[in-house]
């Protein structure tokens, strides 16, 4: 089976005009396509947003009943569907039902005046979908039910594409979902970490498409430990699903100092963590000031060093943000990248529980 790469994200929103604004003006993907009620979208309204080779569908449901709005009732805003590009759509559906999946979609064959693609869907994880997607002819924004949008927004480099998505998993589901993307999907599993950080513990495990173009970093709390941020993610997020998505960058420093300038706010990271830097990961290419500067952790692997940031979530329930990750040389994850996750999130919870103790304070003694 031929998985050639992530071909679009699906988030189910409450709002996607809210969420739009978000990955608009915050991180720079523009709209692309836009659909509803009246382009054929029964129920719902979609908006296609773009940057470089990352595309994000926005979906709300407008019915109480329709798929969105059921999730976003269960889960909040998250990504539902994780698309993925295929040489032949109708074979791998065919390929991935007799090894196991379950189907959603049938392949079908969408055609519009100058574009012709054919999609189908099977089950992935909890309430995330896998859609195969086979281009045959142009369009390279065309999705069904969408009416194309000329560019807005300036044309920008500031983001290259999708590097990698981080999930959840309930204790105990971790070797399955793991042996799911092996067998189903012929993923290789190409890292392995047990952690523990501050009496809170989890293993990691990263599978990964042949063509190397669709990473998945599934994360699984150890509940012989307190409990910590992966706990709280299944409680809050109501059972599995996407954490993260990781957004590769050439350049995270000219990213961050964007992204900064249009709102969006990154995790904290201790000054402290840069004093030995350079004799936990090695000689690093640039000034170490400069990182400090900017809060960007530093990792390495056999092949090279990676570079990465995490926003500090907006969602109300804390369940979804992006990762900036810069690669040089590296093309796998440092034994440090899970744990500079981990720590960078709960230095951001234990921010917002100290404003929000701060807050009270101030509320009962004002």
């Amino acid at each position: 089976m031929d998985i050639r790469g992530i071909d679009h994200i699906e988030l189910y929103v409450a709002d996607t005009r809210e969420a739009a604004a978000y990955f608009g003006n915050g991180v720079g993907l523009w709209p692309r396509g836009q659909g509803g009620p009246e382009t054929g979208l029964t129920g719902q309204r979609s908006l296609l947003l773009r940057h470089a080779d990352i595309r994000l569908l926005l979906t709300s449901g407008l019915t109480a009943d329709h798929p969105a709005a059921t999730y976003v009732r269960r889960h909040g805003d998250g990504i539902a569907v994780v698309a993925l590009a295929v040489a032949d759509a109708a074979e791998a559906y065919a390929e991935l039902l007799a090894r196991g999946a379950v189907g959603e979609l049938p392949p079908t064959t969408i055609t519009s005046a100058d574009a012709e693609i054919v999609i189908a869907e099977v089950a992935g994880f909890a309430d995330v979908r896998h859609r195969l997607v086979e281009r045959r002819r142009g369009g390279g924004d065309f999705l069904p039910g969408l009416a194309e949008l000329p560019p807005v927004g300036a044309a920008e480099n500031l983001l290259v594409e999708i590097d990698h998505l981080a999930v959840c998993v309930p204790p105990g589901q971790l070797a399955e979902t793991v042996r799911g993307y092996r067998e189903v999907f012929g993923f290789d599993e190409i890292f392995h970490e047990y952690m523990e950080v501050d009496g809170q513990a989890m293993n990691s495990t990263v599978v990964q498409s042949r063509s190397g173009r669709v990473t998945l970093v599934l994360l699984e709390p150890d509940t012989r430990r307190r409990a910590g941020q992966i706990d709280a993610f299944l409680a809050q997020h109501s059972g599995a699903g996407v954490q993260h998505l990781g957004l590769r960058t050439d350049d995270i420093i000219g990213a961050i100092g964007a992204l900064r300038q249009r709102g969006v706010r990154f995790a904290h990271t201790p000054a402290a963590y840069y004093d030995d830097l350079e004799t936990r990961v090695g000689r690093i290419d640039g000034p170490v000031a400069q990182l400090r500067e900017f809060g960007v952790l530093v990792d390495r692997d056999h092949d090279g060093q990676l570079l990465q940031i995490f926003t500090e979530s907006t969602h109300a329930r804390r369940t979804f943000f992006l990762e900036l990750i810069e690669r040089r040389g590296a093309r796998t994850f440092g034994s440090g990248n899970i744990r500079a996750l981990y720590e960078a999130k709960e230095r951001e919870l234990a921010v917002t529980a100290s404003a929000r103790g701060l807050a009270a304070t101030q509320e009962v003694t004002g």
